[in-house]
C-alpha cells in the first residue's frame, strides 16, 4: 500500500506541475488528465503484478457492476444536493437571508454527473481509492478506520490543485478541504458496502459530488490563503452537516464489517 501511495503521489504531483509550467493547452490538458488517471493506472498495474490478468479483470468488472437497489442510485445522486438544500435552509435560519445560489440548471447537472461518471476522471480515481486501496486498508483498519484514512490521503494528494493550473480550488481552504473530502470519503465507503463493492456507484457519487457541490457554493470570492480556515458559514454549514452523516456511516459499517468477497480479493492480492 505504501508503494501505491508513494507513487500516486509523485507521479500526479509531477504531471500537474508539468502541466503547470506548459502554455500549450493540448499538451496541458493531457498532463492532467494522466495525473487524474494515475491512481487507477497504478491499480491495474499493481493488481496486475500481484493477481495476474485474472486479477485485473475482477477488479475491472466492479466498474460495471450495476445490479444494485435502485435506491443507492438515489443516494449516489442525491446525497450532496440534499446537503446542500439542508445548508441553505440553515443558512436562511442564522443569518436571515438565502444563500447565494449557483446558476446551472438541474438537469445539466444530471447530465454532467452522468456523463461524467463514465467519462471522467471518476473511472481512474475510483479504481485507485476503492477499488484498490480501500479494502486493503480495511483489512488493517477495519472498513471505517480506512474510510477517514483514505480520506486524508485522497485530500492530500488534490494539494497541488490549491496553489497551481487554476482550477476553482485555487486559494481556497485546503484545512476545510480536508475535512469535506473525509467527510465524503467515509460516504462512498458506506455505499462501497451497501452495494458490494460497486465502483459503478462510487463513481456516480463521486461525480455528484462534483457536479451538484455548487448548488449552493462553499468557495469563498478571492480567497488567497489555502492554509487558511474558510470564512464562508456555507462551508461549515456543509461540514457539520456531512460530519453528522459520518457518524451514522460508521457505526453502521462497524455493525456490517467487511463483505467476504471483497475480504478474499484484499488478502489474495
Amino acid at each position: 500500500m505504501a508503494l501505491f501511495f508513494f507513487l500516486a503521489y509523485v507521479i500526479t504531483w509531477g504531471l500537474y506541475f508539468a502541466a503547470n509550467s506548459t502554455s500549450a493547452a493540448g499538451l496541458r490538458g493531457l498532463l492532467f488528465y494522466l495525473g487524474v488517471f494515475t491512481p487507477g493506472l497504478l491499480a491495474l498495474w499493481l493488481t496486475r503484478r500481484a493477481d495476474g490478468s485474472p486479477g485485473v479483470v475482477a477488479l475491472l468488472q466492479r466498474l460495471v457492476h450495476w445490479r444494485v437497489p435502485a435506491r443507492w442510485y438515489v443516494f449516489a445522486l442525491a446525497y450532496v444536493a440534499t446537503i446542500k438544500l439542508t445548508v441553505a435552509f440553515l443558512y436562511r435560519a442564522l443569518a436571515g437571508a438565502w444563500p447565494p445560489f449557483g446558476d446551472v440548471s438541474w438537469y445539466v447537472m444530471l447530465a454532467a454527473t452522468l456523463g461524467s461518471t463514465l467519462l471522467g476522471g471518476q473511472v481512474g480515481e475510483e479504481l485507485g481509492w476503492r477499488g484498490y486501496a480501500l479494502p486493503r486498508l480495511a483489512m488493517r483498519f477495519g472498513l471505517g478506520g480506512a474510510s477517514l484514512l483514505l480520506g486524508v490521503l485522497w485530500a492530500g494528494w488534490h494539494l497541488p490543485l490549491f496553489f497551481i493550473l487554476g482550477g476553482d480550488t485555487v486559494g481556497q481552504s485546503f484545512p476545510l478541504y480536508v475535512l469535506q473530502v473525509t467527510a465524503l470519503s467515509v460516504a462512498i465507503a458506506w455505499l462501497y458496502l451497501k452495494t458490494q463493492g460497486s465502483l459503478l456507484l462510487t463513481m456516480l457519487l463521486h461525480a455528484a459530488v462534483n457536479n451538484t457541490k455548487d448548488i449552493v457554493p462553499s468557495a469563498v470570492p478571492g480567497a488567497t490563503q489555502p492554509w487558511a480556515l474558510s470564512t464562508s458559514l456555507v462551508a461549515w454549514l456543509t461540514v457539520i452537516l456531512l460530519w453528522i452523516a459520518v457518524g451514522y456511516f460508521l457505526v453502521d459499517m462497524r455493525k456490517a464489517g467487511l463483505p467476504l468477497p471483497l475480504v478474499r480479493r484484499a488478502t489474495a492480492a
